[in-house]
């Protein structure tokens, strides 16, 4: 797999500004809630949960994109949700990734068979990229994550 070097001084704290040890302290209840419920009672309470810690495992390492597109809509990944990614994870066989295709970012699931290299969508209206060696291809980080507002 051919990586190419983007330009970046390679921290993402400083495109981000992220600050370590800045916590998102919010209440955990405790309880599967199946449907909703009403205001939760301080009984009910697990503890605080912090957001950061929850969904970022390597602070300095990790961004988010926004995506655009409906082609991994088969495994819930809709235009306009944030994908949180991970540029110190190895990708790997089935990882879905963030790559640059051909001079574009495409965000596919990275199937790796025979030393040959597919990127696949999770939508039947696309078809299978076929990664040549001759191709402008590097994978920016593998997707760990998947925010949605209702």
């Amino acid at each position: 797999m051919t990586q190419k070097k983007i330009r970046s001084d390679g921290s993402v704290k400083a495109i981000y500004g992220y600050r370590p040890g800045a916590p998102l302290h919010r209440p955990l209840i405790g309880t599967k809630v199946p449907a909703g419920f009403p205001s939760p009672a301080s009984d009910f309470l697990e503890g605080m949960m912090d957001l950061n810690e929850h969904l970022i495992n390597h602070p300095d390492s990790t961004f988010f994109a926004r995506v655009g597109g409906d082609s991994m809509q088969g495994i819930g990944i809709y235009p306009d949700d944030i994908v949180i990614v991970d540029r110190s994870m190895e990708p790997a066989n089935n990882k879905v990734v963030l790559a640059i295709y051909d001079g574009e970012f495409t965000i596919k699931r990275l199937h790796i068979e025979d030393g040959e290299y597919w990127l696949i969508s999770e939508n039947e209206a696309y078809h299978a990229i076929h990664i040549r060696p001759d191709l402008d291809f590097a994978v920016w980080g593998v997707v760990t994550a998947v925010i949605r507002k209702l």
